[in-house]
């Protein structure tokens, strides 16, 4: 079983892991079919397999590791870092990652695997289990811009409520990579309701303010209680943080 050993250390691995392992392109093949046909392994998707767990059968990498592993540059992003980093108020069944290669969604041990948009590699952090996975920073600034695709605007606060604190450079240098200044609007409007629980300085939102864009906009599409904020030319709800005090629902929808 030592072949099994070096496949559990990888934990994931495409063919070319196993021509590696193996030396050779015949062996990896008939290893492959042979340990598929006994269980050992288990096909993800095309040229991912997962090792599993002779003890419970079940896969030995976790979700984030085979999202790391779909592409030679996917990283889990979004609220699936959110769930990495132990900053999500619920766990979903949908396990977002990002890759510039097209690759289409995928169902894989009762979970879905979505890939969201491709923003480069700038903010991408490789952990020492092979996890590739957006650094705290970028995975806000990213959930800002998508909130309304991927997990609501409720959803979003309550991860954020939960976060000890950011690293203003960093913020700033994720909102570079999307260059837009409604973006900037956006950030410093939802980051402003809890910038003493996350550190941040009057000099981060002057930084927001300078880069935003000089024409009104709205949070997401518009509602009937929306108010008009003057420092962010944005119409969006009146207090962020009673939305989630109070326990309402209707903005999780968006």
């Amino acid at each position: 079983m030592e072949l099994y050993k070096k496949l559990a250390v990888l934990r994931c691995f495409t063919h070319s892991d196993m021509v590696r392992v193996t030396g050779s392109e015949s062996a990896a093949q008939w290893q492959i079919k042979n340990y598929l046909k006994k269980g050992y392994i288990e096909r993800v998707r095309r040229d991912l397999y997962v090792v599993v767990s002779m003890e419970t059968e079940q896969p030995v990498p976790s979700r984030f590791q085979i999202a790391s592993r779909i592409a030679g540059d996917a990283c889990v992003s979004h609220h699936s870092a959110f769930e990495f980093y132990g900053y999500a108020n619920q766990v979903f069944y949908d396990v977002y990652f990002a890759t510039e290669k097209k690759v289409r969604p995928f169902d894989y041990d009762g979970l879905h695997y979505q890939p969201v948009v491709w923003r480069g590699a700038a903010g991408v952090v490789e952990m020492d289990n092979g996890v590739r996975v957006t650094s705290l920073e970028r995975t806000v600034v990213d959930s800002i811009a998508d909130f309304t695709r991927i997990c609501g605007l409720e959803e979003l606060l309550r991860c954020l409520a939960l976060i000890p604190s950011l690293d203003e450079k960093r913020l700033l240098e994720a909102l570079e990579v999307h260059g837009r200044g409604q973006l900037y609007q956006k950030a410093g409007y939802i980051l402003e309701a809890y910038k003493a629980e996350l550190s941040l300085s009057e000099t981060f939102f002057s930084e927001c303010m300078v880069n935003s864009s000089v024409s009104k906009t709205y949070l997401f599409s518009k509602q009937d209680n929306f108010v008009f904020h003057e420092k962010w030319l944005l119409y969006a709800p009146g207090e962020l943080k009673k939305l989630v005090d109070k326990g309402v629902n209707d903005y999780d929808a968006v």
